[in-house]
């Protein structure tokens, strides 16, 4: 696993309690965050052993490449920011690995129609390189996240198992998460990283549609930021929140393996996340070109990322819960219309009790950890570049809900709707 920062200290302390697996290795850049992962996990279960850390540049696929080798790892789990998928994606190949990452490639808005053609979309880089990966013989796992990732899997139990034609796969994710000071009162701090929400949310937002599939962006368009509002009901008390597009890349994965007339993402943000992005963006503080401050280089959203809370610290000032889901509209298997909300719900209070981590970076964590141990024990297989929606959802869900040790003991709902 290379990343040792929220999502991948998670990884390490779910992964700890399951038997798959031989050897995981923790890099990072930060050698001490990386050891500091591996004693966090270790401590959860007597007498492990199989953890180590290590230290590795994400930016240099040399470096990557010289560590898969190294540890001879069969996979790479890529837990950094999506500006480092690149670089590890061509190390993992380079050094003979298998590759998972939970973001992909990132976009390029289009030169002269932003919101309205796509440019350079998510995860083209990596699509691009598919023919080498299914020569080889050796697998790409792209978007193993919860969303992208389990979103993405409950896509695909919908097309097999519920519905004979489907109108939308439309992803909606929301909260009701509060984060507080020392003083009780209510702050802002990100659920996961700054730089990531900035990218995927002020970048235009992508949708699917099977009626432009022969056009020349082959069915993908898009939407200003935070276009088309609406209010979407969460289960299990979250309750409505005001969901907008965004990019994200279920849109980009869903239609290549998937039968549906629409893809869309949306995202429940808050008035006062979008207000933020927005004024971010008109004070060029959303931007990743350098600038000099008094003979130092900077990047203005390093600094914005760099001078708010840590997402892996904030767990004990945070309560509530995070939904991640796919609404699913059309015919059913009998042919008669049908609309489905199919979900999994993080509690904090849940996650922070049981491992330590909140419940944004928690959730995320997950899903592949589950992706590993079903490839380890050859449920999963496959070759090339796939997205989640390539393989059975049955297995997935059903280790995702069983009771430990067999599963991982967190039930996924689905809601008539």
């Amino acid at each position: 696993m290379i990343g040792a920062g929220g999502v991948g200290d998670a990884v390490a302390r779910i992964t700890v309690e399951r038997d798959f697996f031989e050897a995981f290795v923790v890099a990072d850049y930060d050698l001490d965050r990386a050891r500091s992962t591996v004693a966090a996990a270790t401590a959860r279960r007597p007498g492990e052993e199989r953890f180590s850390a290590a230290r590795v540049d994400a930016g240099d696929e040399q470096a990557v490449a010289d560590l898969v080798r190294e540890h001879r790892a069969t996979h790479v789990l890529n837990a950094v920011d999506p500006r480092f998928v690149m670089p590890v994606f061509n190390g993992t190949f380079a050094g003979g690995a298998d590759y998972l990452d939970m973001a992909m490639s990132l976009s390029e808005p289009h030169p002269s129609e932003p919101y309205s053609r796509v440019g350079v979309k998510l995860g083209d880089r990596q699509f691009e390189q598919e023919q080498r990966w299914e020569e080889a013989g050796r697998l790409a796992l792209l978007g193993m996240g919860v969303e992208p990732g389990l979103a993405d899997v409950f896509g695909r139990y919908a097309a097999d198992h519920l519905f004979s034609h489907i109108d939308e796969l439309a992803v909606r994710d929301g909260a009701n998460l509060v984060i507080r000071d020392e003083a009780g009162n209510e702050v802002f701090a990100p659920g996961f990283s700054m730089w990531t929400i900035i990218e995927e949310c002020l970048n235009p937002a992508v949708v699917w549609e099977r009626s432009r599939e022969f056009e020349e962006d082959q069915g993908w368009f898009t939407l200003p930021p935070f276009s088309e509002p609406e209010v979407f009901e969460f289960p299990e008390g979250i309750g409505p929140v005001e969901c907008v597009h965004v990019e994200h890349e279920e849109v980009l994965l869903m239609p290549r393996w998937l039968d549906a007339d629409r893809v869309s993402f949306k995202y429940g943000l808050g008035a006062e996340m979008i207000t933020m992005l927005k004024t971010l963006n008109t004070l060029g503080l959303d931007s990743t070109e350098p600038v000099d401050v008094k003979g130092v280089s900077v990047s203005p959203r390093d600094v914005v990322a760099a001078v708010l809370p840590d997402p892996a610290s904030i767990g004990p000032r945070m309560e509530g819960k995070t939904c991640a889901g796919v609404h699913v509209s059309g015919r059913g298997k009998d042919g008669q219309p049908r609309s489905v909300y199919l979900y999994h719900v993080s509690d904090n209070a849940d996650s922070m009790r049981d491992y330590g981590a909140q419940c944004v970076v928690w959730q995320t964590a997950l899903n592949p950890v589950i992706a590993l141990e079903l490839l380890a024990t050859g449920v999963w297989a496959g070759a090339g570049i796939l997205g989640p929606e390539a393989f059975d959802a049955v297995p997935f869900l059903d280790l995702l809900a069983a009771p430990k040790p067999h599963g991982y003991g967190s039930p996924w709902g689905m809601e008539e709707r």
